[in-house]
């Protein structure tokens, strides 16, 4: 038995190419968020409970990017947010209530995230073609996904994006529950061959610790990335938040995965019959605003699109040579004060 070799972010580099754009200024950011709709910046937060927030949501799309709330409150809270975000703004849903789905539409959100851990399924497709047949001028985000094989079909079924992305959440543990997820930085780059052709943007979902890993999210063929426990950690999140001794904010904040037992006790009361908890909740620092992580995120993808001599991220995927690295790569990649032996 033989078997394909795929990577995580830490097992891979990107090989720096010619360059001719004079300043780290002059490459543009824009990317496409749906087959239909442009966005300033690539980056999205995560529509999770303990990240994604009206206050957050105001700073998005300040800077570009459109938020999408999640589908875990109530109805009244969701009509809430569309009157007032209107067409800046996504919604989410399950393949369960999808006359509610509907009726938030009408009220003016631009689109809707359909969002299930297995996203590859009968009911995914349906749920699609049932929301496609009565909203035709909405656009869908579908997921969430991990191979090509699952990109296409959702496309095929109506999506006008999809996310790519099983198992590297910093709260999942999907992966190790199930053994089931491709390692996400091949889930992205299979996804991509496909998605040349079709032209349907993905979304990387997953995984994203610091600029390096969105760079190479990008260079790989996302259109844009979705982050979770960076925004989450920010002092705007909807994340709980506490004082805390241990860190230099003086704060920290609770991030939780959806399919956690602790988000399950709350929104569920309970853990469903015959199903084990796939995330976990954990406290982390607050580290500060929203607006600092975004500024220090793009910070490092205008450098990296300099480094792979392009002024555009289409350009950076056209020109993106990666390499693969050991485990001293990373190692040798970091800064190292201290002083060697004699």
């Amino acid at each position: 038995m033989s078997f394909r070799r795929a990577y995580t972010f830490d097992d891979v580099a990107l090989v720096p190419q010619f360059n001719n754009v004079p300043s780290r200024t002059e490459p543009s950011l824009e990317s496409w968020l749906t087959k239909n709709r442009k966005i300033q910046i690539p980056l999205i937060c995560a529509n999770m409970d303990t990240a994604i927030s009206e206050e957050l949501a105001d700073i998005l799309i300040k800077q570009g990017t459109v938020p999408i709330f999640h589908r875990f409150t109530g109805f009244e809270d969701q009509e809430k947010w569309v009157r007032k975000y209107g067409q800046s703004t996504f919604i989410s849903c399950g393949i369960q209530k999808i006359d509610e789905t509907r009726k938030l539409l009408d009220l003016g959100a631009a689109g809707v995230c359909i969002d299930v851990a297995h996203g590859h399924s009968d009911r995914m497709f349906h749920f699609i073609h049932e929301l496609k047949r009565t909203h035709p001028d909405r656009e869908i985000i579908a997921g969430n996904v991990c191979t090509a094989m699952a990109y296409h079909d959702l496309v095929n079924a109506g999506a006008d994006a999809v996310k790519v992305g099983v198992g590297p959440g910093a709260a999942c543990t999907t992966r190790i529950v199930t053994g089931f997820g491709v390692p996400q930085f091949s889930a992205i780059y299979d996804c991509a061959k496909i998605a040349e052709k079709l032209r349907v943007p993905l979304i990387a979902d997953g995984g994203i610790r610091n600029s390096r890993d969105v760079v190479l999210a990008l260079a790989a063929g996302a259109s844009t990335v979705m982050i979770g426990k960076l925004f989450a950690m920010t002092k705007e999140s909807a994340a709980p938040k506490r004082k805390s001794d241990k860190y230099p904010s003086g704060f920290e904040a609770k991030f939780r995965g959806q399919a956690s037992e602790d988000f399950q006790n709350d929104f569920y009361g309970g853990l469903k019959e015959k199903t084990v908890a796939e995330g976990i909740d954990f406290w982390g620092p607050v580290t500060g605003s929203a607006e600092q992580l975004i500024n220090q995120l793009l910070g490092g993808v205008r450098s990296g699109l300099t480094y792979g001599g392009a002024r555009s991220i289409k350009e950076l995927q056209r020109k993106a040579e990666f390499v693969e690295v050991t485990a001293s790569y990373a190692h040798e990649s970091r800064p190292r004060p201290e002083i060697p032996n004699a």
